[in-house]
């Protein structure tokens, strides 16, 4: 016998709780289905708890340059991996229990425990129920991949996900993969007191930056004591004797072997889509098993729709809300919104963080447009002083011709903060001065961006 409903949504990631509220309080009769926890990724094993680790860790490392500022602290700084989990799981418990309270008091909507799997277009099989729905949402995300390195299944390999529940402070932690969420874990550990290495397969960390941001990034993180081997090749993983991940490989034609006591695997992720019976539904994918939808998020299917990391349109939480008010405007307010208007900004939560929007410098180079370019070293910045944090620079690209922001890099303090106003302005399809003749206050790091923004010149000039 099967359960109707009016809209069912898969998932309680980012954007499935929003969603699943939304289309209740419009009075449509509607599902959560969730086989785990709320919150998906981002409140259980991504950005929250990360990021609270990330304040932990800062902590540690400012209270061990007391002493640059004239504050004397007494003994060795020590950190308590116990408390710093226990600290994050508290964190998270409050997200999950906030998000619990909210969809519990939401009329019209039914949280369903267990994995939902396609029997039909409008069909699912959910712990021994069918439930059925002219409207289905997929909101499933996704999860880490392991490197194709022999031996890698016969050794223990943390996920960002298992990472969570490390409670003890490696002593040599092996990072596969000088992306945006290796490097968090990277310097996070190395502040904790861990020693870490990172093994990259390419010739530069975060290869979708440009190469002076590659660059700087790595020099901030070795003057940390993290240490990289790029180019890696051939790497064979094993078990020592003496119970430890022993890896091998070749590094820019030199052979290495790395002893360590953890290993983080973080290379990349897949998204949730081989077990939700999609070819029983008819539901298309890509060959990396991305559900492929259209600018509104409408799948090949009539009334289903494919949200968040599982479409493979964003992979960041912020995209993933994004798809959740994409989806309701078009569904609710006859407000025809596309994910092709979103402009592309994220950030690489290391400290300083890196904040990120539209184009590279390599990309408006391979356009061929008119171009201008300006960077200033983040020495510049009187806040950057004043906090003793004067690594990294700040990098913006223009449209010559029209005046408009093309896209920006900014590495350093409170870069992730200070990228919105480029972001507003992008957004605004305004010309730079409008920035670059606004009066900030003093002394802040934005003050630096109209200063930035005077300095453009042609980017054909620059080398």
């Amino acid at each position: 016998m099967n359960t109707f409903f009016d809209a069912i949504v898969i998932g309680a990631g980012q954007a499935g709780p929003s969603l699943a509220a939304r289309l209740a309080a419009s009075g449509l009769k509607t599902a959560l289905v969730e086989r785990e926890h709320l919150g998906g990724t981002c409140v259980n094993d991504g950005c929250i708890p990360t990021k609270t680790l990330v304040a932990s860790a800062r902590a540690a490392h400012v209270a061990r340059h007391a002493a640059e500022f004239g504050v004397n602290i007494a003994g060795a700084i020590s950190v308590d991996m116990k408390a710093v989990k226990a600290r994050k799981d508290r964190v998270v418990a409050q997200s999950v229990d906030g998000l619990t309270s909210w969809l519990g008091g939401s009329p019209n909507l039914s949280l369903v425990w267990g994995a939902a799997r396609f029997t039909g277009p409008h069909t699912l099989a959910v712990a021994g129920q069918t439930l059925e729905a002219p409207k289905i949402f997929v909101n499933v995300g996704g999860r880490a991949t392991l490197p194709d390195w022999p031996g890698i299944h016969e050794v223990p390999v943390l996920t960002n996900t298992s990472m969570m529940q490390l409670d003890t402070l490696p002593g040599h932690l092996l990072i596969v993969g000088g992306s945006y969420i290796g490097l968090e874990f990277a310097q996070m550990y190395r502040r904790f007191g861990a020693k870490v290495t990172v093994i990259e397969y390419g010739d530069r960390l975060i290869a979708r930056e440009d190469p002076d941001v590659s660059k700087e990034v790595q020099a901030i993180l070795e003057r940390e004591g993290v240490e990289f081997l790029l180019s890696a090749r051939d790497a064979k993983v094993d078990k020592t004797d003496d119970g430890l991940i022993r890896v091998t490989l070749n590094s820019n034609g030199a052979a290495h072997e790395l002893r360590g006591s953890h290993l983080l695997a973080a290379v990349g992720r897949k998204p949730n889509t081989e077990d939700l019976g999609l070819q029983t539904a008819g539901v298309k994918t890509d060959k990396r098993g991305f559900i492929t939808t259209d600018e509104q998020l409408r799948t090949n299917i009539e009334g289903v729709w494919a949200l968040g990391d599982v479409n493979g349109r964003g992979a960041f939480t912020h995209t993933s809300y994004n798809d959740f008010e994409v989806v309701a405007a078009n569904l609710f307010d006859n407000d025809p919104r596309r994910t092709g208007d979103r402009i592309t900004a994220y950030a690489l939560f290391i400290d300083p963080p890196l904040g990120r929007v539209g184009m590279t410098e390599t990309e408006v180079r391979a356009t061929g447009r008119p171009a201008l370019v300006a960077v200033m070293p983040m020495s510049r910045v009187g806040r950057a002083r004043e906090r003793g944090e004067t690594q990294g620079f700040m990098k913006v690209l223009v449209d010559a011709q029209t005046e408009r922001i093309l896209g920006a890099a900014l590495l350093g303090i409170e870069g992730d903060e200070v990228v919105h106003l480029l972001l507003d302005a992008m957004a605004a399809d305004v010309s730079y001065k409008v920035i670059q003749r606004a009066v900030h206050i003093h002394p802040t790091v934005s003050e630096l961006i109209p200063t930035l923004l005077g300095s453009l010149k042609p980017l054909a000039a620059v080398a």
